[in-house]
């Protein structure tokens, strides 16, 4: 499960980086200052939980425990629900798909808090 977690946290890394570069870049005079904004903090929440894969990767390493996996599990799905859907309403403007954002930031949490109590139990 640790390789599995840092081959994903550096693949979403590596997507972040080139995501970021794409905004800055090639979407700056195509969006408008509020949805370029909301792309932004796309790519940032991503490249926050990239580096948290590759921290229970590591921890995976070391104290094998279902609740880090289900802590990589939860950052997982939270880039693709709230970063994914940031991208898309960014891009589409279609503003329903911010609905969904909500539902990865929770995945977020969820992890965050997984994360925590694996390494208090530990």
């Amino acid at each position: 499960m640790d390789r599995t977690f840092f081959v994903i946290g550096a693949g979403l890394g590596f997507l972040a980086v080139a995501l970021g570069a794409f905004g800055a870049h090639a979407l700056k005079g195509k969006l408008d200052a509020d949805m370029l904004s909301v792309f932004e903090t796309g790519v940032r929440y991503q490249f926050y939980h990239a580096l948290a894969l590759l921290v229970v990767g590591w921890a995976c390493a070391h104290w094998s425990s279902s609740l880090m996996a289900a802590a990589g599990w939860l950052f997982v799905a939270g880039v693709v629900l709230f970063s994914g859907s940031l991208y898309a309403l960014a891009l589409t403007g279609i503003k329903m798909l911010g609905a969904v954002t909500p539902v990865g930031g929770l995945c977020f949490l969820a992890g965050w808090a997984c994360m925590a109590y694996a390494a208090w139990k530990g």
